[in-house]
Order: structure tokens, then C-alpha cells, then sequence
């Protein structure tokens, strides 16, 4: 039968809501079974187990009628690889998922890996796909709740809805994105500042420190300084995110245009042009350029070719000032 210490941490692991350490529990016990001579008994527990993981894996998480369509579940796949970033934010993300990694080791001396995270800097610059990445790299569902549409469509009761979310956080394991987060964390002594929405921020500094799941919860923005103050000591971990540099555009561009890309490119003018477009817009440009040349029937595309793609995306912004 199982050992004293296996069956401890079998109960350890599920009372901690860890379910693939449950699992991979269950499946060492299942193994020393059969080393006993269990055959039987072993391929039972193989079978539950197998059972027990469909179940889990086919289960749609049950968000209220009322909020479909406001909160978007995925299973994200976007590499670690496709982040295009500075190496020391690069580490802080490596470190969040190392310390998801290890919960269970930071449990056992009364610690918790970091699990409430605020993306800060302008639209485009990787904030959305850090949260898909974590996704992929913890193989856990990202939940993305539009905060702007939450706050239009539901004024009034958002203090509500944002109740029944964070009871789903709490029963439902996965990283949770608040996207647009200053919809609702607006520095609560602003002039155009309302009663209701200061409610709202009120609630969510509650909801979220009076939580104490595993999941990842996320909040992103690209005006940090919209933020309430109190709301950075709510988070553990703050990451900014900047507009690309030249070497980061550089290799922006070569991991998309890759085949595609001319050999012995002349990079000067190319990162010239490329200056002060985030990396959303890099990455458009280069997939019009690689249009371009399928349509034309050319298998590489020059630095002629990317710098008029690139133009086109920095007219975009002088035709189109932001207010």
C-alpha cells in the first residue's frame, strides 16, 4: 500500500488546490502499486486518474449569463521566444513563472509565489502578450476581463459583477487579465472622478487583497499615472514596459519577417524609421511587407521594402495625433 509520507502529500497537494502535484502524486502511487505486484489495483487508479483529468480538462468555466461576452477564456500560445524585451524585465517575468513553479516548496515555509502583477506602458509594447505567455509556459487558461465594457455596461452594479469575478478567481484556477485596467483605478481624488466609480476602485482594493487563491491575477494599463496610489501596494510585482529599442527592433523584425528577410540587410535607415513605433506596429508593418511579396511573387524583401511599410505606419500616427 501507498508510503505514510505519500499519502500526506497526496492530502497536502489537493487541500493546497495543487492539481498537478495531486496528480502527479496519484500517478507515483499508481506506479508503486504495480512495483508491489498490484497490477490490478494499479491500472484502477491509472484509470481514475485519467477519468479525473478529462472531466477537469473539458470543464468550461461557468461565468454568470450576465458577464459572457466581458470576460474571454483562451488557452494562449505564444512562445516565451516571441516577447521582445529588455533581459532585465525578461527576468522578472522568468522569475514569476519559476516561483508558480516551485508554490509548493514557498508553501512549505509559509511563503506564496507572486501572483498579483500590474503591467504598466504605452498600447503595443507587450503587456497583453506577457499574459499569454505566462499562459502557455504554465499551461493555465487566460481569462481576460474587459474592464472598459465592465464599467460601460453594468454602471451601477460593477461593484457586483466585480464580486462574482473574483469568486470565480478564487473557484476557478488560471491567470485573470484585467485589460484597461484604469477604467476603474483612476486616482480616487481626481476631479472627474464620480461616486459610483469610486465604489468600484474601493471594492477592488478589497476584493483583491482579501484574496488568497493560486490563481495569476493580472491587471495591465497604459496610463500608470491614472492609477490610485493605493493600488501598488496591492500588487507584488510591477512591471513597465518601454517603446523598442534599436537592437530590440532590430530583432523584432527578424523573428518576423524570417525567411522573408533579405540576407546582408543594410539596417541604418530601417531602425531609423522604425524609431518610436511599439512593437504591435513593428509587427503590422512587417506582415504588410511579407504580403507584399507573396502578392508579388518575390521570396525576400530589401530594406527599400520594409522602410516603406514602416513610413506608412509612422504617417498613421502624424495623420492621426492621439488628443
Amino acid at each position: 500500500m501507498a508510503t505514510a509520507e505519500q499519502l500526506k502529500a497526496l492530502l497536502k497537494s489537493h487541500f493546497s488546490g495543487e492539481k498537478e502535484r495531486f496528480y502527479t502524486i496519484s500517478l507515483q502511487l499508481a506506479a508503486h502499486e504495480s512495483r508491489q505486484g498490484h497490477a490490478s489495483l494499479a491500472n484502477e487508479l491509472r484509470s481514475i486518474i485519467d477519468d479525473g483529468k478529462k472531466k477537469n480538462s473539458s470543464k468550461i468555466i461557468p461565468f454568470p449569463n450576465e458577464l459572457q461576452g466581458l470576460v474571454l477564456t483562451e488557452d494562449a500560445e505564444v512562445s516565451k521566444s516571441s516577447l521582445i524585451i529588455p533581459q532585465s524585465l525578461q527576468k522578472r517575468i522568468d522569475r514569476i513563472i519559476h516561483e508558480y513553479r516551485q508554490k509548493g516548496k514557498l508553501k512549505s515555509h509559509g511563503l506564496n509565489h507572486r501572483r498579483k502583477i500590474l503591467l504598466t506602458g504605452p498600447p503595443g509594447t507587450g503587456k497583453t502578450m506577457t499574459a499569454k505567455v505566462l499562459s502557455r509556459e504554465l499551461g493555465i487558461k487566460l481569462n481576460t476581463i474587459q474592464v472598459d465594457r465592465l464599467v460601460t455596461k453594468f454602471m451601477g452594479e460593477t461593484s457586483a459583477k466585480l464580486r462574482q469575478i473574483f469568486e470565480m478567481i478564487s473557484q476557478s484556477h488560471g491567470i485573470y487579465l484585467f485589460d484597461e485596467f484604469d477604467a476603474i483605478g483612476a486616482e480616487r481624488t481626481m476631479d472627474n472622478d464620480v461616486g459610483e466609480m469610486r465604489r468600484v476602485l474601493n471594492a477592488f482594493l478589497q476584493f483583491i487583497e482579501q484574496d488568497h487563491s493560486d490563481s495569476l491575477i493580472i491587471a495591465a494599463t497604459n496610463n500608470p499615472r491614472l492609477l490610485d496610489h493605493a493600488l501598488f501596494r496591492r500588487f507584488e510585482d510591477v512591471l513597465t514596459y518601454q517603446l523598442p529599442s534599436a537592437e530590440e527592433r532590430q530583432l523584432l523584425i527578424k523573428n518576423i519577417m524570417g525567411s522573408f528577410l533579405q540576407k546582408n540587410m543594410v539596417w541604418n535607415k530601417v531602425l531609423k524609421q522604425s524609431k518610436n513605433l511599439c512593437h504591435a506596429e513593428i509587427d503590422h508593418a512587417c506582415k504588410d511587407a511579407i504580403k507584399s511579396l507573396i502578392l508579388s511573387g518575390k521570396t525576400k524583401g530589401n530594406a527599400a521594402l520594409l522602410i516603406r511599410v514602416l513610413s506608412e505606419r509612422q504617417n498613421t500616427y502624424r495623420e492621426n495625433p492621439l488628443p
